[in-house]
């Protein structure tokens, strides 16, 4: 079983894992985190070569207060697992695997301007989804639906192309 081979080869690096409805997913530290996914990668046992999904979970309630959720499969080896890392709503970053996958640019990116957590490491974190001046993160639970939002003066691209927000 999968969930058996991860479990000796990290080690105490997991800080939690399960097998449930034959899908396995495991709690990591952000701090090793990089180093954990390309192990994943790289080792014929695991051969995780597609990242389908970054996303984040806000549970408001609890410590720490996110969970940013990793999506892997393995084409070759036809297996999958998710990747869970906990991120305090007060310090809200993780290491970017974009150096792994390549998939992880946009995925980031978007997890980024909706949860507000930051990507250490991404070469190119800006917002994706809202415009420079949108205040806030619309996928967090705290985020108020009726806030105002600042007016944002209606462009030409091709005459006026957009800035980079860096």
């Amino acid at each position: 079983m999968l969930i058996e081979k991860i479990k000796a080869r990290f080690g105490g690096e997991i800080l939690d894992a399960q097998a449930a409805r034959d899908e396995e997913t495991f709690t990591i530290d952000r701090e090793g985190a990089y180093d954990f996914f390309r192990a994943l990668r790289d080792e014929p046992d695991f051969d995780f070569n597609f990242l389908t999904d970054v996303t984040a979970v806000d549970w408001p309630e609890r410590k720490p207060r996110f969970e940013v959720v990793y999506q892997l499969n393995s084409l070759n080896l036809a297996h999958r697992i998710r990747v869970k890392i906990r991120v305090d709503g007060a310090d809200p970053w993780v290491h970017s695997v974009v150096g792994v996958w390549g998939a992880a640019d946009w995925l980031e990116r978007e997890c980024f301007d909706m949860f507000g957590i930051v990507f250490k490491g991404h070469p190119d974190l800006r917002r994706i989804l809202m415009y420079d001046s949108f205040q806030g993160h619309p996928l967090r639970k705290d985020y108020r639906y009726n806030e105002r939002q600042p007016i944002v003066a209606e462009i030409d691209p091709v005459v006026n192309p957009i800035r980079s927000s860096r």
